[in-house]
């Protein structure tokens, strides 16, 4: 039996590009108490999920509660948690799992492509119809 590996392509590997997540609350603040709640119930199952993230947190006396991503592009990105549930922190939390960490671009500057001609189709509208279709 020979060892051997496989080339992986791109569209079967994923890459995740976040390494690194650190939430920091305040202990005194009770706009804290829900992301301390967080972190003692429920992030022991969220970094068994994501066995390649480290997880740090650290208690930042005097501020609001904060999640801060690190991401492998060297971006990173912050999210306040401050006066917010334990689902939603959860789900702030895999937001930034989820994100690729790249700036985000504003759709206003950018370049609209505009066509000449009308379109093949047309355009439809359901009060261009006599009868409403029913099933």
């Amino acid at each position: 039996a020979q060892l051997c590996s496989y080339p992986a392509n791109m569209h079967t590997t994923f890459i995740p590009q976040i390494h690194k997540v650190v939430l920091e609350f305040c202990q005194h603040y009770p706009s804290s108490s829900n992301t301390h709640t967080f972190i003692s119930n429920h992030l022991k199952c969220v970094a068994h999920e994501h066995p390649h993230v480290e997880f740090v947190i650290r208690q930042h006396n005097g501020h609001e509660p904060i999640a801060h991503g690190f991401y492998a592009n060297s971006h990173d990105k912050v999210i306040p948690l401050n006066k917010l549930q334990v689902t939603s922190i959860e789900r702030k939390v895999q937001l930034l799992m989820d994100s690729s960490g790249a700036k985000i671009k504003p759709l206003k500057g950018a370049q609209m492509v505009e066509s000449m001609t009308e379109s093949a189709r047309g355009i439809w509208s359901r009060l261009h119809i006599d009868m409403p279709f029913t099933i």
